[in-house]
């Protein structure tokens, strides 16, 4: 109800208005003046209340519970990094102003903003991440061939699931473990299905180069399914083969007929999450739950920003802001 109020408004201060009076946002944007903030400003305000409720939960959070946080945190900082990155690739010209950010990151990283920020080559990036658990994987790319700013996004991507699925059994036991398997195999699955969808949609890229690009991780989407997944000669067969998956079973539509992988990857999380929030209402893993509903909040109060920034109808804002309009726990 609160997102089809949203959907009805006429400009981006008014959301913000709309927001500074619900409980999540009150607090925290008490002081803030919506007829004076870029829109780039509300996105990076949007983003700060997810670091912001992070260091509420990790100051009241038990030791198993920090455990998990200080492991989740490690999106934020690679977040940061891309940041970084791009603003080298594009050669100085972007504006990177990170401030907003800097005492959370102080409070809880060990990475050196001021000092990343202020990178003019991607040389000089990398060398201030020496020390760090980062400067390996971005390190060796530069040995066979002249990375670009993909490359050094993906390693890192690729670095931090791998390091999340090889430490779990190591930092978590009993139901904690049970539901952390079940939330990040899902959401890897479903991140290989979307990167070998694009690779075949927009980049046209052979299976071999497809392979590449994939987290080395395999739940309930099989190594054979995986495979034939990535060497379909066309989207056609891509979705015919995804049917005959666990995932393909998951759809509230069959996927020959409506394709739609973000909707997919909405109803399987959804699912997962809340499930973990009903059975294990006080166990780490829940803070794996709230912080994706967090995200997904955010992402969708962004989405909604720029959909009236552009003039778009009501009833379509509203569709691009909840894929899952079916019903469930993503509506």
């Amino acid at each position: 109800a609160q997102y089809q109020e949203i959907a009805q408004m006429d400009s981006v201060p008014q959301i913000v208005a709309y927001l500074k009076k619900q409980p999540g946002f009150a607090d925290l944007w008490a002081d803030l003046d919506e007829n004076r903030l870029h829109r780039g400003d509300i996105e990076k305000l949007l983003v700060h209340t997810i670091h912001q409720n992070f260091t509420k939960l990790y100051r009241f959070a038990n030791p198993s519970q920090r455990t998990f946080m200080a492991l989740y945190f490690k999106r934020y900082e690679i977040a940061v990094m891309k940041e970084c990155l791009r603003k080298v690739f594009d050669q100085g010209h972007a504006q990177l102003d990170l401030s907003l950010f800097k005492e959370f990151f102080d409070r809880h990283s060990k990475l050196d903003i001021e000092k990343l920020t202020s990178s003019a080559t991607v040389e000089e990036f990398v060398n201030h991440l020496e020390g760090s658990e980062y400067y390996a994987p971005l390190k060796k790319l530069g040995n066979d061939f002249k990375p670009q700013i993909f490359d050094y996004g993906m390693a890192l991507d690729q670095y931090y699931f791998a390091n999340i699925w090889s430490v779990k059994e190591k930092l978590f036991k009993k139901r904690d473990l049970e539901e952390i398997t079940r939330a990040y195999g899902n959401k890897f699955d479903m991140l290989n299905l979307q990167w070998i969808y694009r690779s075949k949609k927009y980049y046209h890229l052979e299976p071999a180069d497809i392979y590449t690009l994939l987290i080395p991780v395999s739940y309930r989407l099989k190594q054979g399914e995986i495979t034939r997944l990535a060497e379909t000669g066309s989207l056609d067969e891509f979705f015919s083969v995804l049917a005959g998956t666990y995932y393909g079973s998951q759809a509230r539509a069959d996927l020959r007929t409506s394709p739609d992988l973000e909707a997919l990857y909405e109803q399987v999380m959804n699912r997962v999450y809340s499930m973990t929030a009903r059975k294990h209402p006080y166990s780490a893993a829940i803070l794996n739950s709230y912080f994706y509903f967090k995200n997904l909040e955010i992402h969708r109060l962004i989405t909604a920003i720029e959909c009236i920034r552009y003039g778009i109808e009501p009833g379509e804002i509203l569709s691009y802001i909840i894929k899952d309009n079916k019903g469930g726990n993503g509506k």
